[in-house]
């Protein structure tokens, strides 16, 4: 996983790698958290177009993610969706909590006000 931060729109962004899946949530989860903490980022934005596989640990994975930034005003940007990754979002009811985009100049212009 990379990340990086676009500090113009204090935006943290994460570049998934492989599965997101119960083997390798935890450690995303704790990566991304520390980075949000150390950085002040208020939006989180994750590139999932190397991502091929999730599961349910996935979903909590976004939720729990949902939860920190939502509590400093923030919100979630999800692009690069394959399109099993993209209907698994949908059908878990998570595209009403985050901003899915094609790409992430798309998901900033959702979150600038």
């Amino acid at each position: 996983m990379e990340l990086s931060i676009a500090g113009k729109y204090r935006t943290l962004v994460a570049r998934l790698d492989g599965d997101l899946d119960h083997h390798s949530a935890a450690a995303m989860r704790d990566k991304i958290d520390r980075e949000l903490n150390r950085t002040g980022a208020v939006n989180l934005a994750l590139d999932f177009s190397r991502v091929s596989f999730m599961d349910s640990s996935g979903i909590g994975f976004i939720m729990g993610r949902y939860k920190i930034v939502q509590a400093f005003g923030g919100k979630i940007i999800i692009y690069g969706l394959s399109d099993n990754v993209r209907r698994i979002i949908e059908m878990s009811g998570i595209s009403q909590y985050v901003v899915t985009a094609k790409n992430l100049e798309y998901g900033l212009l959702e979150v600038v006000v």
